[in-house]
């Protein structure tokens, strides 16, 4: 054997026993908005989630951290929103589910990275165990209202799409979600930005239901998600064509007129008779 290639061999092995050998924790020194875990107890059908992120935001970069506790029955879960956020062309958003409860409000929950301080995120590192896997669980007002209106460099078009779905299937995947959340609060896992990303864990944790979507290639190309939902008769279109649902699903233009108010989550949804009326999609 050639000595330079069997010395490419050896160093490769010992890169890849390197690699292999980095291990996920939950004890780094993280940036403000990934720093504390959610969790939650669960007592029959009331979820009480610990830890639900509301910051006051005064800019992207500036705000408050706020959290605060809530418990949710989930036999009041009507429905589950789709929320697709687009800031680098239509093939690549970012995308996260949102719960409702009815009266009892929206939970949010957003799969993403957790950096730690002075950390970018990059898709290419994202390969290579650079990030953990972070259950951003959060008030809509924070999740939500924190892309469509204080990211602006670049801006982050939001769209808001109500799923299709039993009572059985919703509760059984809100709570594949709370058991994921507490899972890795004890044992901490890798972001990859191709099989362990914001759409993949969607994916993953809809398994639970014998119905779920079948794996295609537009999980992968994020930005093509709700079209696939769309054709695949999981969404509610209220009789439009894909480009028509999705040019009324964008609420940046509501949010930025309301604001961050109390009612944020109905005021996106319902002011001037928007097609996301809460009482059509029960």
């Amino acid at each position: 054997m050639n000595s330079k290639f069997f010395a490419v061999i050896v160093v490769s092995v010992f890169l890849l026993m390197g690699y292999l050998s980095v291990k996920p924790s939950n004890n780094r020194v993280w940036q403000k908005d990934v720093a504390v875990l959610s969790n939650a107890s669960v007592n029959n059908n009331l979820v009480t989630v610990h830890n639900i992120r509301n910051f006051t935001y005064r800019s992207e970069f500036d705000y408050t951290p706020v959290y605060y506790d809530e418990t949710f029955d989930v036999n009041k879960l009507q429905g589950i929103d789709l929320i697709a956020v687009y800031w680098m062309g239509p093939k690549i958003a970012h995308i996260f589910l949102s719960f409702d409860f009815g009266t009892e409000g929206h939970l949010a929950i957003s799969i993403e990275t957790r950096k730690e301080k002075g950390e970018e995120y990059s898709t290419l590192k994202g390969f290579f165990r650079q990030y953990e896997l972070y259950y951003v669980v959060a008030d809509e007002r924070d999740v939500i209202g924190l892309r469509s209106n204080y990211r602006n460099n670049p801006q982050e078009d939001v769209y808001i799409y109500r799923t299709k779905g039993s009572a059985g299937d919703r509760k059984r995947l809100f709570m594949e979600y709370i058991r994921e959340m507490n899972r890795l609060k004890d044992q901490p896992e890798f972001y990859n930005s191709l099989i362990t990303n914001c759409t993949t864990n969607i994916w993953l944790n809809s398994r639970v239901n014998e119905n779920h979507l079948p794996f295609h290639w537009k999980v992968l190309v994020s930005g093509y998600v709700p079209e696939y939902l769309y054709e695949q008769g999981r969404l509610v279109t209220h009789g439009l064509s894909f480009s028509q649902l999705q040019k009324a699903s964008c609420i940046n233009e509501k949010a930025h007129r309301v604001g961050i108010v109390t009612d944020f989550s109905s005021q996106i949804r319902d002011n001037n008779g928007s097609l996301f009326n809460r009482g059509s999609h029960l």
